[in-house]
């Protein structure tokens, strides 16, 4: 099954819709446009819409509903989950101002006091 985002004002993804791969098919290979116009017939409006991926190789990164789309850099950014976060502009991933502590416990960010608090 193929993914894509329907994308509003302000490149704000509203919506992920599900396409069956066999929509994609032309001439027996894969056309994201024709997943594309399978939606704007389905829904009978020319929205905008962009494929995604769960894995990532499409447009960095899965796309999240509330979440926006950077032309720029043809790819989906998650909502920035804390005030302290930094985007790192390479993976379009929101990075916290210290790493997640790698020793198989369970954090939850504390964004008062700016540390990862096990829970």
């Amino acid at each position: 099954m193929a993914h894509y985002a329907k994308i509003g004002t302000g490149n704000i993804v509203l919506s992920v819709e599900v396409v069956n791969n066999d929509v994609l098919l032309k001439d027996g290979v894969e056309n994201e446009q024709q997943g594309v116009e399978f939606l704007q017939n389905l829904y009978g409006h020319k929205d905008l819409y962009l494929q995604t991926s769960y894995n990532g190789t499409l447009r960095k990164n899965y796309a999240s509903v509330g979440g926006t789309y950077d032309q720029a850099k043809d790819a989906f950014i998650a909502p920035q989950p804390y005030p302290s976060w930094t985007l790192n502009e390479d993976t379009c991933r929101w990075k916290s101002p210290t790493p997640y502590p790698d020793d198989g416990k369970k954090y939850r960010w504390d964004e008062e006091n700016l540390v990862w608090k096990e829970i």
